[in-house]
């Protein structure tokens, strides 16, 4: 921690106490007094010493007993030492167990009168209270009981002692207390004091200003002490001397105390985890002395990088900001901290690159800066490493974790040159590029985790070298290219090997022996195959074990299920492995057991042991669901047997597995009912029984599934209504009865807003619900799929419909739909949606897709204008109805339309132009209404073909082969700029019409008429020639068809 503070206290007042007393020495020839002797022995009674550590406390001259100081002038006892030297956690952690002192401490500790000095920590007194009498110990100037297994209340008489410089009771995992702080204010000569896990909860706000009262303070620790309220309200502090601060763990809930940067004697500063917000005080950087600061946990402390560490940082060595609001770049100036060896930022909100002055910090041991959203490249070359007395990069470095970020660009050389580099962490990046070879000389690596990357190229085979190195993970990588044993030749302390999900290919010979014993090996989607791996039956230690989607094949041979007694996880999925699973098959209890997507045939195989997870699904087993699987499995949390050929009911004993998130049963040939039983699972986050054979009512008791995200029953043969006590699934997001025999009324609770909250899916097809569609089901606020097509509803579709507020906007950002998520496993989401005139699933985008589908059903009335609201709507088919009115103008406002059936009702007028402007459609179906007038066949309309506009016998034109008339081919757009001149056009030709039509009648009687009666002759051949032409005029008629004008 730091404390020189506290060593330099320690020093001094054993010297100033002791006056060179005897410690442990046997060459002292002082003699200690008769009755000192006599106190120290009535001590010792008092004490329970199993191990007779006390052995010594015999012979006549007590200054040579094991822990007694004596004054060298005197010899009265001044001191007593019998500390546990052996803490825990060190090398001598099993002779810890040994030295356990315990029983009474005697009052006879005050015929001592000249005892300056007592310590009695890391003993084991049982919980007993810390004895009132030593408050009168006047001369104790040092006092230390912590961890001693002391509990109850601090006694106040302690602040008698006037002498005492040196008090830590801290409590470690006992539970002392106290309920008045006043009597701290006594020790006026006090300069360190620990209460460290002591808790003062009940000492109200003054403790900080008792504390000021103390002139000598210097070294202050109140760890997870239970304190709270402000620390920013104390704008003077008297604290001038104070060296170390320690008030981490508390809950103070303040903003941060900006007079900690006015402590110019400050060395040691740790308020990590205590609820401070705020800006931290840029002084900090300042204070000449510091060499420790730690302000990590806080999580809402907030400052600009950039401005923090471009402050002075003299002397500063570690400095701790983990999971705070730190943002903005890194300055090129943390290269100026020297001294730093410790620099920790982790979960930050830091941004850019990282400077490559930090070649200057030639101290640095520990440099993390994981989890904050870098997005810069490692810097190609570091500044300063000459300056560095080994001329080497970076040379006391030891931990370099960067992980979680979005750093970019190539690995740099440099990086495979730091020569005391055990662990590094580059995980969760977007480094590309090749891992450098020079990582192969990192010869005191053990930890190297560089997954999750986009890393291209070989694996380097002199990586294998590495024979330090416990941890090797590549994982989730792009790399490719060929894995031999060279790869791992000196790897024997290999413990992790992670090399999945790269395109990796395995070339091992088959009598190869792995120089390595791991615990975790996790090769998934390398290609170990064709055959199973015979390596893998020297691997006695392997624990974790995935080799899924590894292109292996065939039977497993006998010798491996011989080892999986040791795995706690198993994962053979997505593979080709045939033939039986052992029934029953050796695991280790509550092992996860992954053996889906594969071929194996057989009985469902149950493990041994109880086990927390089993996922057969997608694989040829037969038979029936064991009656007893709750009592080999009662602690299972996630069971999937879909896609395989079970047969036969559900036990009604998987009710008993009480703490099942995950039931997947779909896509079997189960028969029966649904059990009730099932509704005791009350943490059931997703069950799944769909595509089944399952008939029955619904059972009420699946309505205390109050967890349950997902529920599928499609596709069986269930039948009655849907009970009231589903209304209690508050927390569905999937509810899909669809392909059932349910019938009633959909209840209109279902449209309860505030109860559905996240209620996103209703699939009802294919039942035989009756009524009217409940308005109320435009108050879900998530929905973005409703179908309820191939039902019996009357009525009219909503116009609340057009109000559903996830369809109103385009979705842009995906969301996988996963429930029940437990160690890695989860129900993933899927959905059947019929788009485009054919079914589709959707999995993985799902929750892009909107849709309402409420085809074939008896539903009339006007198409809703609102509909149009919906511009984020992908699908609308209301197909199969009695739905009349036009359709509307502004449809083109839904812009995301991707599928659209309004086919089989009685819409009518014509298709508004403006759905050429709908350039997302794929898929229209507008055949069988009662539209008509020319089809705008522009735009994005002419890509469909005359099949969806069929059956409306009033459109024509393109792509039908009705051929439009010329006056019911004018535009809307001639129509509307000739339509004032109508009027004025039609009296025109009016009049003109009937004058010309008289003037012609006028000429053609009278001229001839008054011809012809001025000579005889002329008329009686005119008459005669006119004779012969109506003669002929009859003949043609009889001999030809009339001519017809279009």
């Amino acid at each position: 921690m730091g404390r020189i503070s506290i060593i330099v206290l320690v020093i001094v007042v054993l010297g100033s106490v002791t006056r060179n007393a005897v410690y442990f020495c046997d060459s002292q020839v002082v003699n200690c007094s008769e009755s000192d002797i006599k106190a120290l022995i009535e001590f010792k009674n008092g004490l329970n010493d199993p191990e007779d550590l006390l052995y010594s406390w015999k012979s006549s001259n007590c200054c040579q007993w094991l822990g007694i100081g004596c004054d060298n002038s005197s010899g009265s006892v001044i001191s007593i030492d019998l500390h546990n030297p052996y803490r825990r956690g060190s090398d001598s952690s099993k002779r810890y167990v040994s030295w356990n002192l315990s029983g009474e401490i005697s009052p006879a500790l005050l015929k001592l009168e000249s005892l300056k000095y007592l310590d009695l920590s890391f003993n084991k007194f049982q919980h007993i209270t810390i004895p009132k009498f030593l408050g009168s110990l006047s001369n104790l100037q040092y006092l230390n009981l912590s961890n001693s297994g002391f509990s109850g209340i601090i006694p106040p008489e302690l602040g008698n002692l006037s002498s005492l410089q040196y008090l830590d009771v801290s409590s470690g995992f006992t539970s002392l207390s106290v309920d008045n702080f006043q009597w701290i204010q006594g020790l006026k000569s006090l300069k360190h004091l620990e209460l460290s896990q002591v808790d003062l909860s009940l000492v109200g706000s003054s403790w900080f200003d008792i504390l000021q009262k103390l002139p000598f303070l210097t070294d202050l620790y109140l760890s997870a002490c239970g304190l709270s309220g402000s620390l920013s309200s104390y704008k003077l502090v008297n604290l001038t001397s104070l060296a170390a601060i320690d008030l981490s763990f508390n809950t103070f809930q303040s903003t941060f105390p900006n007079w900690l940067a006015n402590i110019t004697s400050l060395e040691y500063a740790d308020l990590r985890y205590c609820n401070l917000n705020g800006r931290i005080s840029l002084g900090l950087s300042e204070l000449p002395s510091l060499t420790y600061l730690n302000l990590a946990g806080n999580n809402n402390l907030s400052a600009s990088s950039h401005k923090l560490f471009g402050g002075s940082w003299k002397n500063i060595k570690v400095l701790d900001f983990s999971s705070n609001n730190l943002h903005g770049k890194l300055p090129d100036t943390i290269g100026n901290m020297t001294f730093l060896t410790v620099f920790r930022l982790m979960s930050n909100k830091l941004n850019g690159g990282i400077p490559s002055s930090i070649g200057k910090l030639c101290n640095l041991v520990q440099f993390d800066l994981s989890g904050n959203n870098l997005t810069g490249s490692l810097p190609e070359k570091l500044v300063g490493s000459q300056s560095c007395t080994s001329k080497t990069v970076l040379p006391s470095l030891v931990r370099l974790w960067l992980s979680n970020n979005r750093l970019v660009g190539k690995l740099p050389e440099w990086l495979g040159h730091i020569p005391n580099l055990t662990e590094l962490w580059l995980n969760y990046n977007l480094l590309e590029g090749p891992i450098p070879d020079s990582f192969g000389t990192l010869k005191n690596l053990t930890d190297l985790g560089i997954g999750g990357n986009r890393l291209n190229g070989t694996l380097p085979e002199n990586l294998g070298q590495l024979s330090e190195l416990t941890i090797f993970d590549v994982s989730d990588n792009q790399l490719t290219g060929i894995v031999t044993e060279a790869h791992f030749m000196k790897l024997t302390k290999l413990r992790i090997l992670h090399l999945s999900s790269n395109s990796l290919i395995f070339n091992i010979s088959s009598n190869w022996i792995p120089p390595f014993q791991v615990g975790n090996l996790d090769l998934g989607s390398c290609n170990l195959g064709p055959s199973f791996p015979v390596w893998l039956q020297h691997q006695k230690m392997v624990e974790l074990l995935d080799i899924s989607n590894a292109t292996i094949s065939g039977p497993i041979p006998q010798w491996f299920w011989e080892m999986t007694s040791n795995l706690s996880l198993l994962n053979l999925s997505l593979n080709l492995l045939t033939g039986q699973v052992p029934n029953p098959f050796e695991i280790t209890p509550f092992a996860d057991i992954d053996l889906s997507n594969n071929l194996f045939e057989g009985q469902i195989p149950l493990p041994s042991v109880e086990i927390e997870l089993l996922d057969l699904s997608r694989n040829k087993f037969s038979g029936t669901i064991p009656p007893n699987i709750s009592q080999l499995m009662p602690y299972l949390v996630f069971i999937s047997l879909s896609s395989n050929n079970l047969s036969g009911e559900i036990p009604k004993s998987i009710g008993d597995m009480l703490i099942l998130q995950v039931i997947d049963l779909s896509e079997n040939f189960l028969t029966g009912s649904i059990p009730s039983s099932i509704g005791n699972c009350s943490y059931l986050k997703a069950l799944d029984l769909g595509y089944n054979n399952l008939f029955g009512p619904l059972p009420s008791s699946l309505g205390q599934l109050f967890q349950l995200q997902s529920l599928h029953l499609n596709n069986n043969n269930i039948s009655g209504e849907i009970p009231v006590s589903f209304k209690n699934l508050t927390t569905l997001q999937t509810l899909d009865f669809g392909d059932n025999k349910l019938s009633g009324t959909i209840p209109s609770w279902l449209g309860d807003g505030l109860t559905f909250t996240s209620l996103s899916i209703i699939r009802l097809r294919s039942n035989a619900f009756f009524g009217v569609i409940p308005a109320k089901l435009s108050n879900l606020t998530s929905l973005q799929v409703l179908d309820l097509a191939y039902n019996n509803l009357t009525g009219s579709i909503p116009a609340s419909f057009g109000h559903f507020r996830t369809m109103e906007e385009e979705k842009k950002t995906n969301k996988f739909l996963q429930f029940g998520f437990y160690r890695g496993a989860y129900y993933e989401e899927s959905l059947g949606v019929n788009i485009k005139g054919s079914f589709r699933k959707y999995t993985k985008i799902l929750s892009l897709v909107t849709s309402i589908d409420l085809s074939e059903n008896n539903l009339s009335g006007d198409f809703p204008a609102e509909i149009t609201n919906l511009r984020g709507l992908v699908v609308l088919n209301i197909s199969g109805n009695q739905i009349s009115g036009h359709i509307p103008e502004n449809i083109s406002n839904m812009h995301q339309l991707s599928s659209l059936d309004l086919s089989s009702n009685k819409l009518s007028s014509v298709i508004p132009p403006s759905m050429s402007l709908l350039s997302s459609l794929g898929y229209m179906n507008l055949s069988n209404n009662n539209l008509s007038g020319q089809i705008p066949y522009t735009g994005h309309l002419s890509t469909f073909e005359s099949a969806s506009f069929a059956g409306n016998s009033g459109l024509c034109g393109a792509p039908l082969v009705v051929k439009c008339n010329d006056e019911d081919s004018v535009t809307d757009f001639n129509q509307d700029n000739k339509g004032d001149n109508k009027e004025i056009d039609a009296e025109f030709i009016g009049k003109w019409f009937y004058l010309s039509i008289g003037l012609g009648f006028s000429f053609g009687i009278l001229v001839p008429f008054l011809i012809l009666a001025m000579k005889k002759t002329w008329s009686e051949v005119y008459f005669a020639f006119v004779d012969k032409v109506v003669d002929t005029l009859k003949s043609e008629k009889i001999g030809k068809r009339p001519i017809k004008f279009y």
